[in-house]
């Protein structure tokens, strides 16, 4: 049986809930929800690229999912600090010396 089938398809799968993860971003009704919905579209974002090197047969892309699974992950917790704290760099005063 043929998978370039099968893989095309969930590349059409992953990119349509790719779409509704952006809708979540966009609409979302609060900070958390938007947060949730960034790092899903990181997790599905790698899918896709994964799923691309299935078909293309190559693995050099492994990297690439690498390095957006580092940035999702970053971006992550950079807006966890935010919603914790107000801001992402603090400041201490005993530190200005």
């Amino acid at each position: 049986m043929n998978y370039s089938i099968i893989l095309i398809i969930a590349l059409v799968i992953v990119s349509l809930s790719l779409i509704a993860m952006l809708v979540r971003v966009i609409l979302g009704p609060s900070l958390a929800d938007r947060v949730v919905a960034l790092d899903a579209m990181g997790i599905q974002l790698m899918a896709i690229v994964a799923l691309f090197s299935i078909f293309t047969g190559t693995k050099y892309m492994l990297v690439a999912i690498l390095l957006i699974g580092i940035l999702a992950f970053l971006g992550t917790a950079v807006f966890a600090k935010y919603m914790d704290e107000g801001k992402v760099i603090r400041h201490d005063s005993k530190d200005s010396d």
